[in-house]
């Protein structure tokens, strides 16, 4: 093989691969030192020139000439001036001779080696290029096709035919795919497997449901709502605490959509799991009323780890929900333990009014923020204390005195 042919070979192996031209040609030249260096015992008197436009590589040796009697005459770096006037009559003493070895003349099993070690450096720069792209990609989300589906996993191939890997474990248990069907995921790491690199992925993280909100919903996209945290049981329910930058805009109406057209399309790629939306507030009270929904609670008693909810004994099973998904997710949610107790306090008294009765002198905003976490009679708001009301609800003190003296004034006369 002569030196254009084995270049052309391999530039077009390293195209295929996608490796830039400039590594291209560190490679070619790191190989060829050491092939020199092999052979000649010395690499640093050589010059490497490589054109991978023509496929072009020339090596040039360069010696000094001396006397046929120098007792160097036998080192790498010099040559008798008697072999140097077989290439060139004239040559004397102390000129430079410089020579062009072929790639032939270092034998053919020279070559092969060489080639076969361009063809393994080659190989490392795409495991490496392949494990640095994903590693900056961590947390993405992307769309990859079926290539395999197996027992304990799932290959696909990304648009480089690079083969990323969906586990059993990280599938939502409805999920089924066959080959040639497109998946969305989050790439969740990685990791080397016997010196190969593996782009694990993702459809049960609760990574992969932001990175959906993120991408379906404009407003988090413009940064006008952030997600503040998400919880999941895959495929089952998720909560999803957002919270908008703009008073103009409602959180939760705008993840949801008109009539669910935003929150549908993601339901549907995780195989219609439930999805809460909170909106989000620094009053834990009032957020764990949130989390809590659709049940209503009438008490909260906070705790440094965990805290007691109570509510009416109707509203119990809600608070729980199914296998206790809602009130677990609802503690991950929070960050705090949940106890559920039914609530014997409050009695509500024979004249007691609905809420909806005061609309005429009382705010819709404010029956409707009431109406929020559970009260919905004059008297379920009068059995609270002002302090306790005031860190359920978001409204003014003045306001909630307001709402107590106008409450008071009707019941009690």
């Amino acid at each position: 093989m002569d030196n254009n042919k084995l270049v052309e070979s391999f530039a077009e192996f390293a195209r295929s691969k996608n490796i830039d031209r400039p590594t291209v040609i560190r490679v070619l030249e790191d190989v060829f030192r050491a092939v020199i260096l092999s052979k000649f015992g010395c690499g640093d008197n050589f010059d490497i020139i490589i054109n991978l436009d023509k496929g072009d590589l020339q090596i040039w040796r360069f010696r000094e000439i001396v006397d046929d009697s120098a007792t160097d005459v036998h080192t790498p770096r010099k040559v008798a001036l008697a072999e140097a006037r077989k290439i060139e009559a004239d040559f004397e003493v102390g000129e430079e001779l410089s020579e062009e070895i072929k790639v032939a003349s270092f034998g053919r099993r020279t070559v092969m080696a060489a080639k076969q070690m361009l063809m393994q450096k080659v190989r490392e720069l795409e495991k490496e290029a392949l494990y640095n792209k994903y590693e900056q990609l961590v947390g993405c989300l992307i769309l990859a096709e079926v290539n395999q589906v197996l027992g304990r996993e799932i290959i696909l191939l990304d648009e480089e035919n690079n083969e990323l890997f969906l586990p059993k474990s990280e599938q939502i248990s409805k999920d089924q795919f066959k080959k040639g069907e497109h998946v969305r995921a989050v790439i969740q790491k990685v990791e080397f497997s016997n010196a190969i690199p593996r782009v694990i992925l993702s459809r049960t993280s609760p990574l992969f449901l932001e990175r959906l909100f993120e991408n379906e919903i404009p407003e988090i996209q413009d940064g006008l709502i952030t997600i503040k945290k998400v919880v999941r049981e895959p495929g089952a329910r998720a909560k999803v605490a957002v919270e908008s930058f703009d008073d103009r805009i409602d959180p939760v109406g705008a993840c949801v959509g008109i009539k669910g057209s935003r929150i549908h399309g993601i339901t549907k790629e995780l195989q219609f799991e439930n999805i809460d939306i909170v909106n989000y507030t620094d009053n834990l009270e009032l957020y764990i009323s949130r989390a809590l929904n659709p049940a209503c609670i009438n008490r909260v008693e906070q705790g440094p780890q965990r805290v007691s909810v109570y509510l009416d004994a109707d509203q119990v099973a809600l608070a729980i929900g199914k296998g206790g998904q809602n009130i677990k997710l609802a503690g991950r949610l929070i960050g705090k333990e949940i106890d559920v107790f039914r609530d014997e306090s409050i009695q509500l008294e024979a004249k007691d009014m609905p809420l909806s009765h005061f609309s005429n002198v009382l705010e819709p905003w404010i029956l409707e923020e009431l109406g929020k976490v559970g009260l919905d009679s004059a008297a379920s708001v009068l059995a609270l204390p002002k302090a306790t009301l005031e860190q359920r609800v978001d409204l003014e003190k003045e306001t909630i005195d307001e709402i107590y003296a106008i409450l008071s004034q009707s019941l009690n006369g």
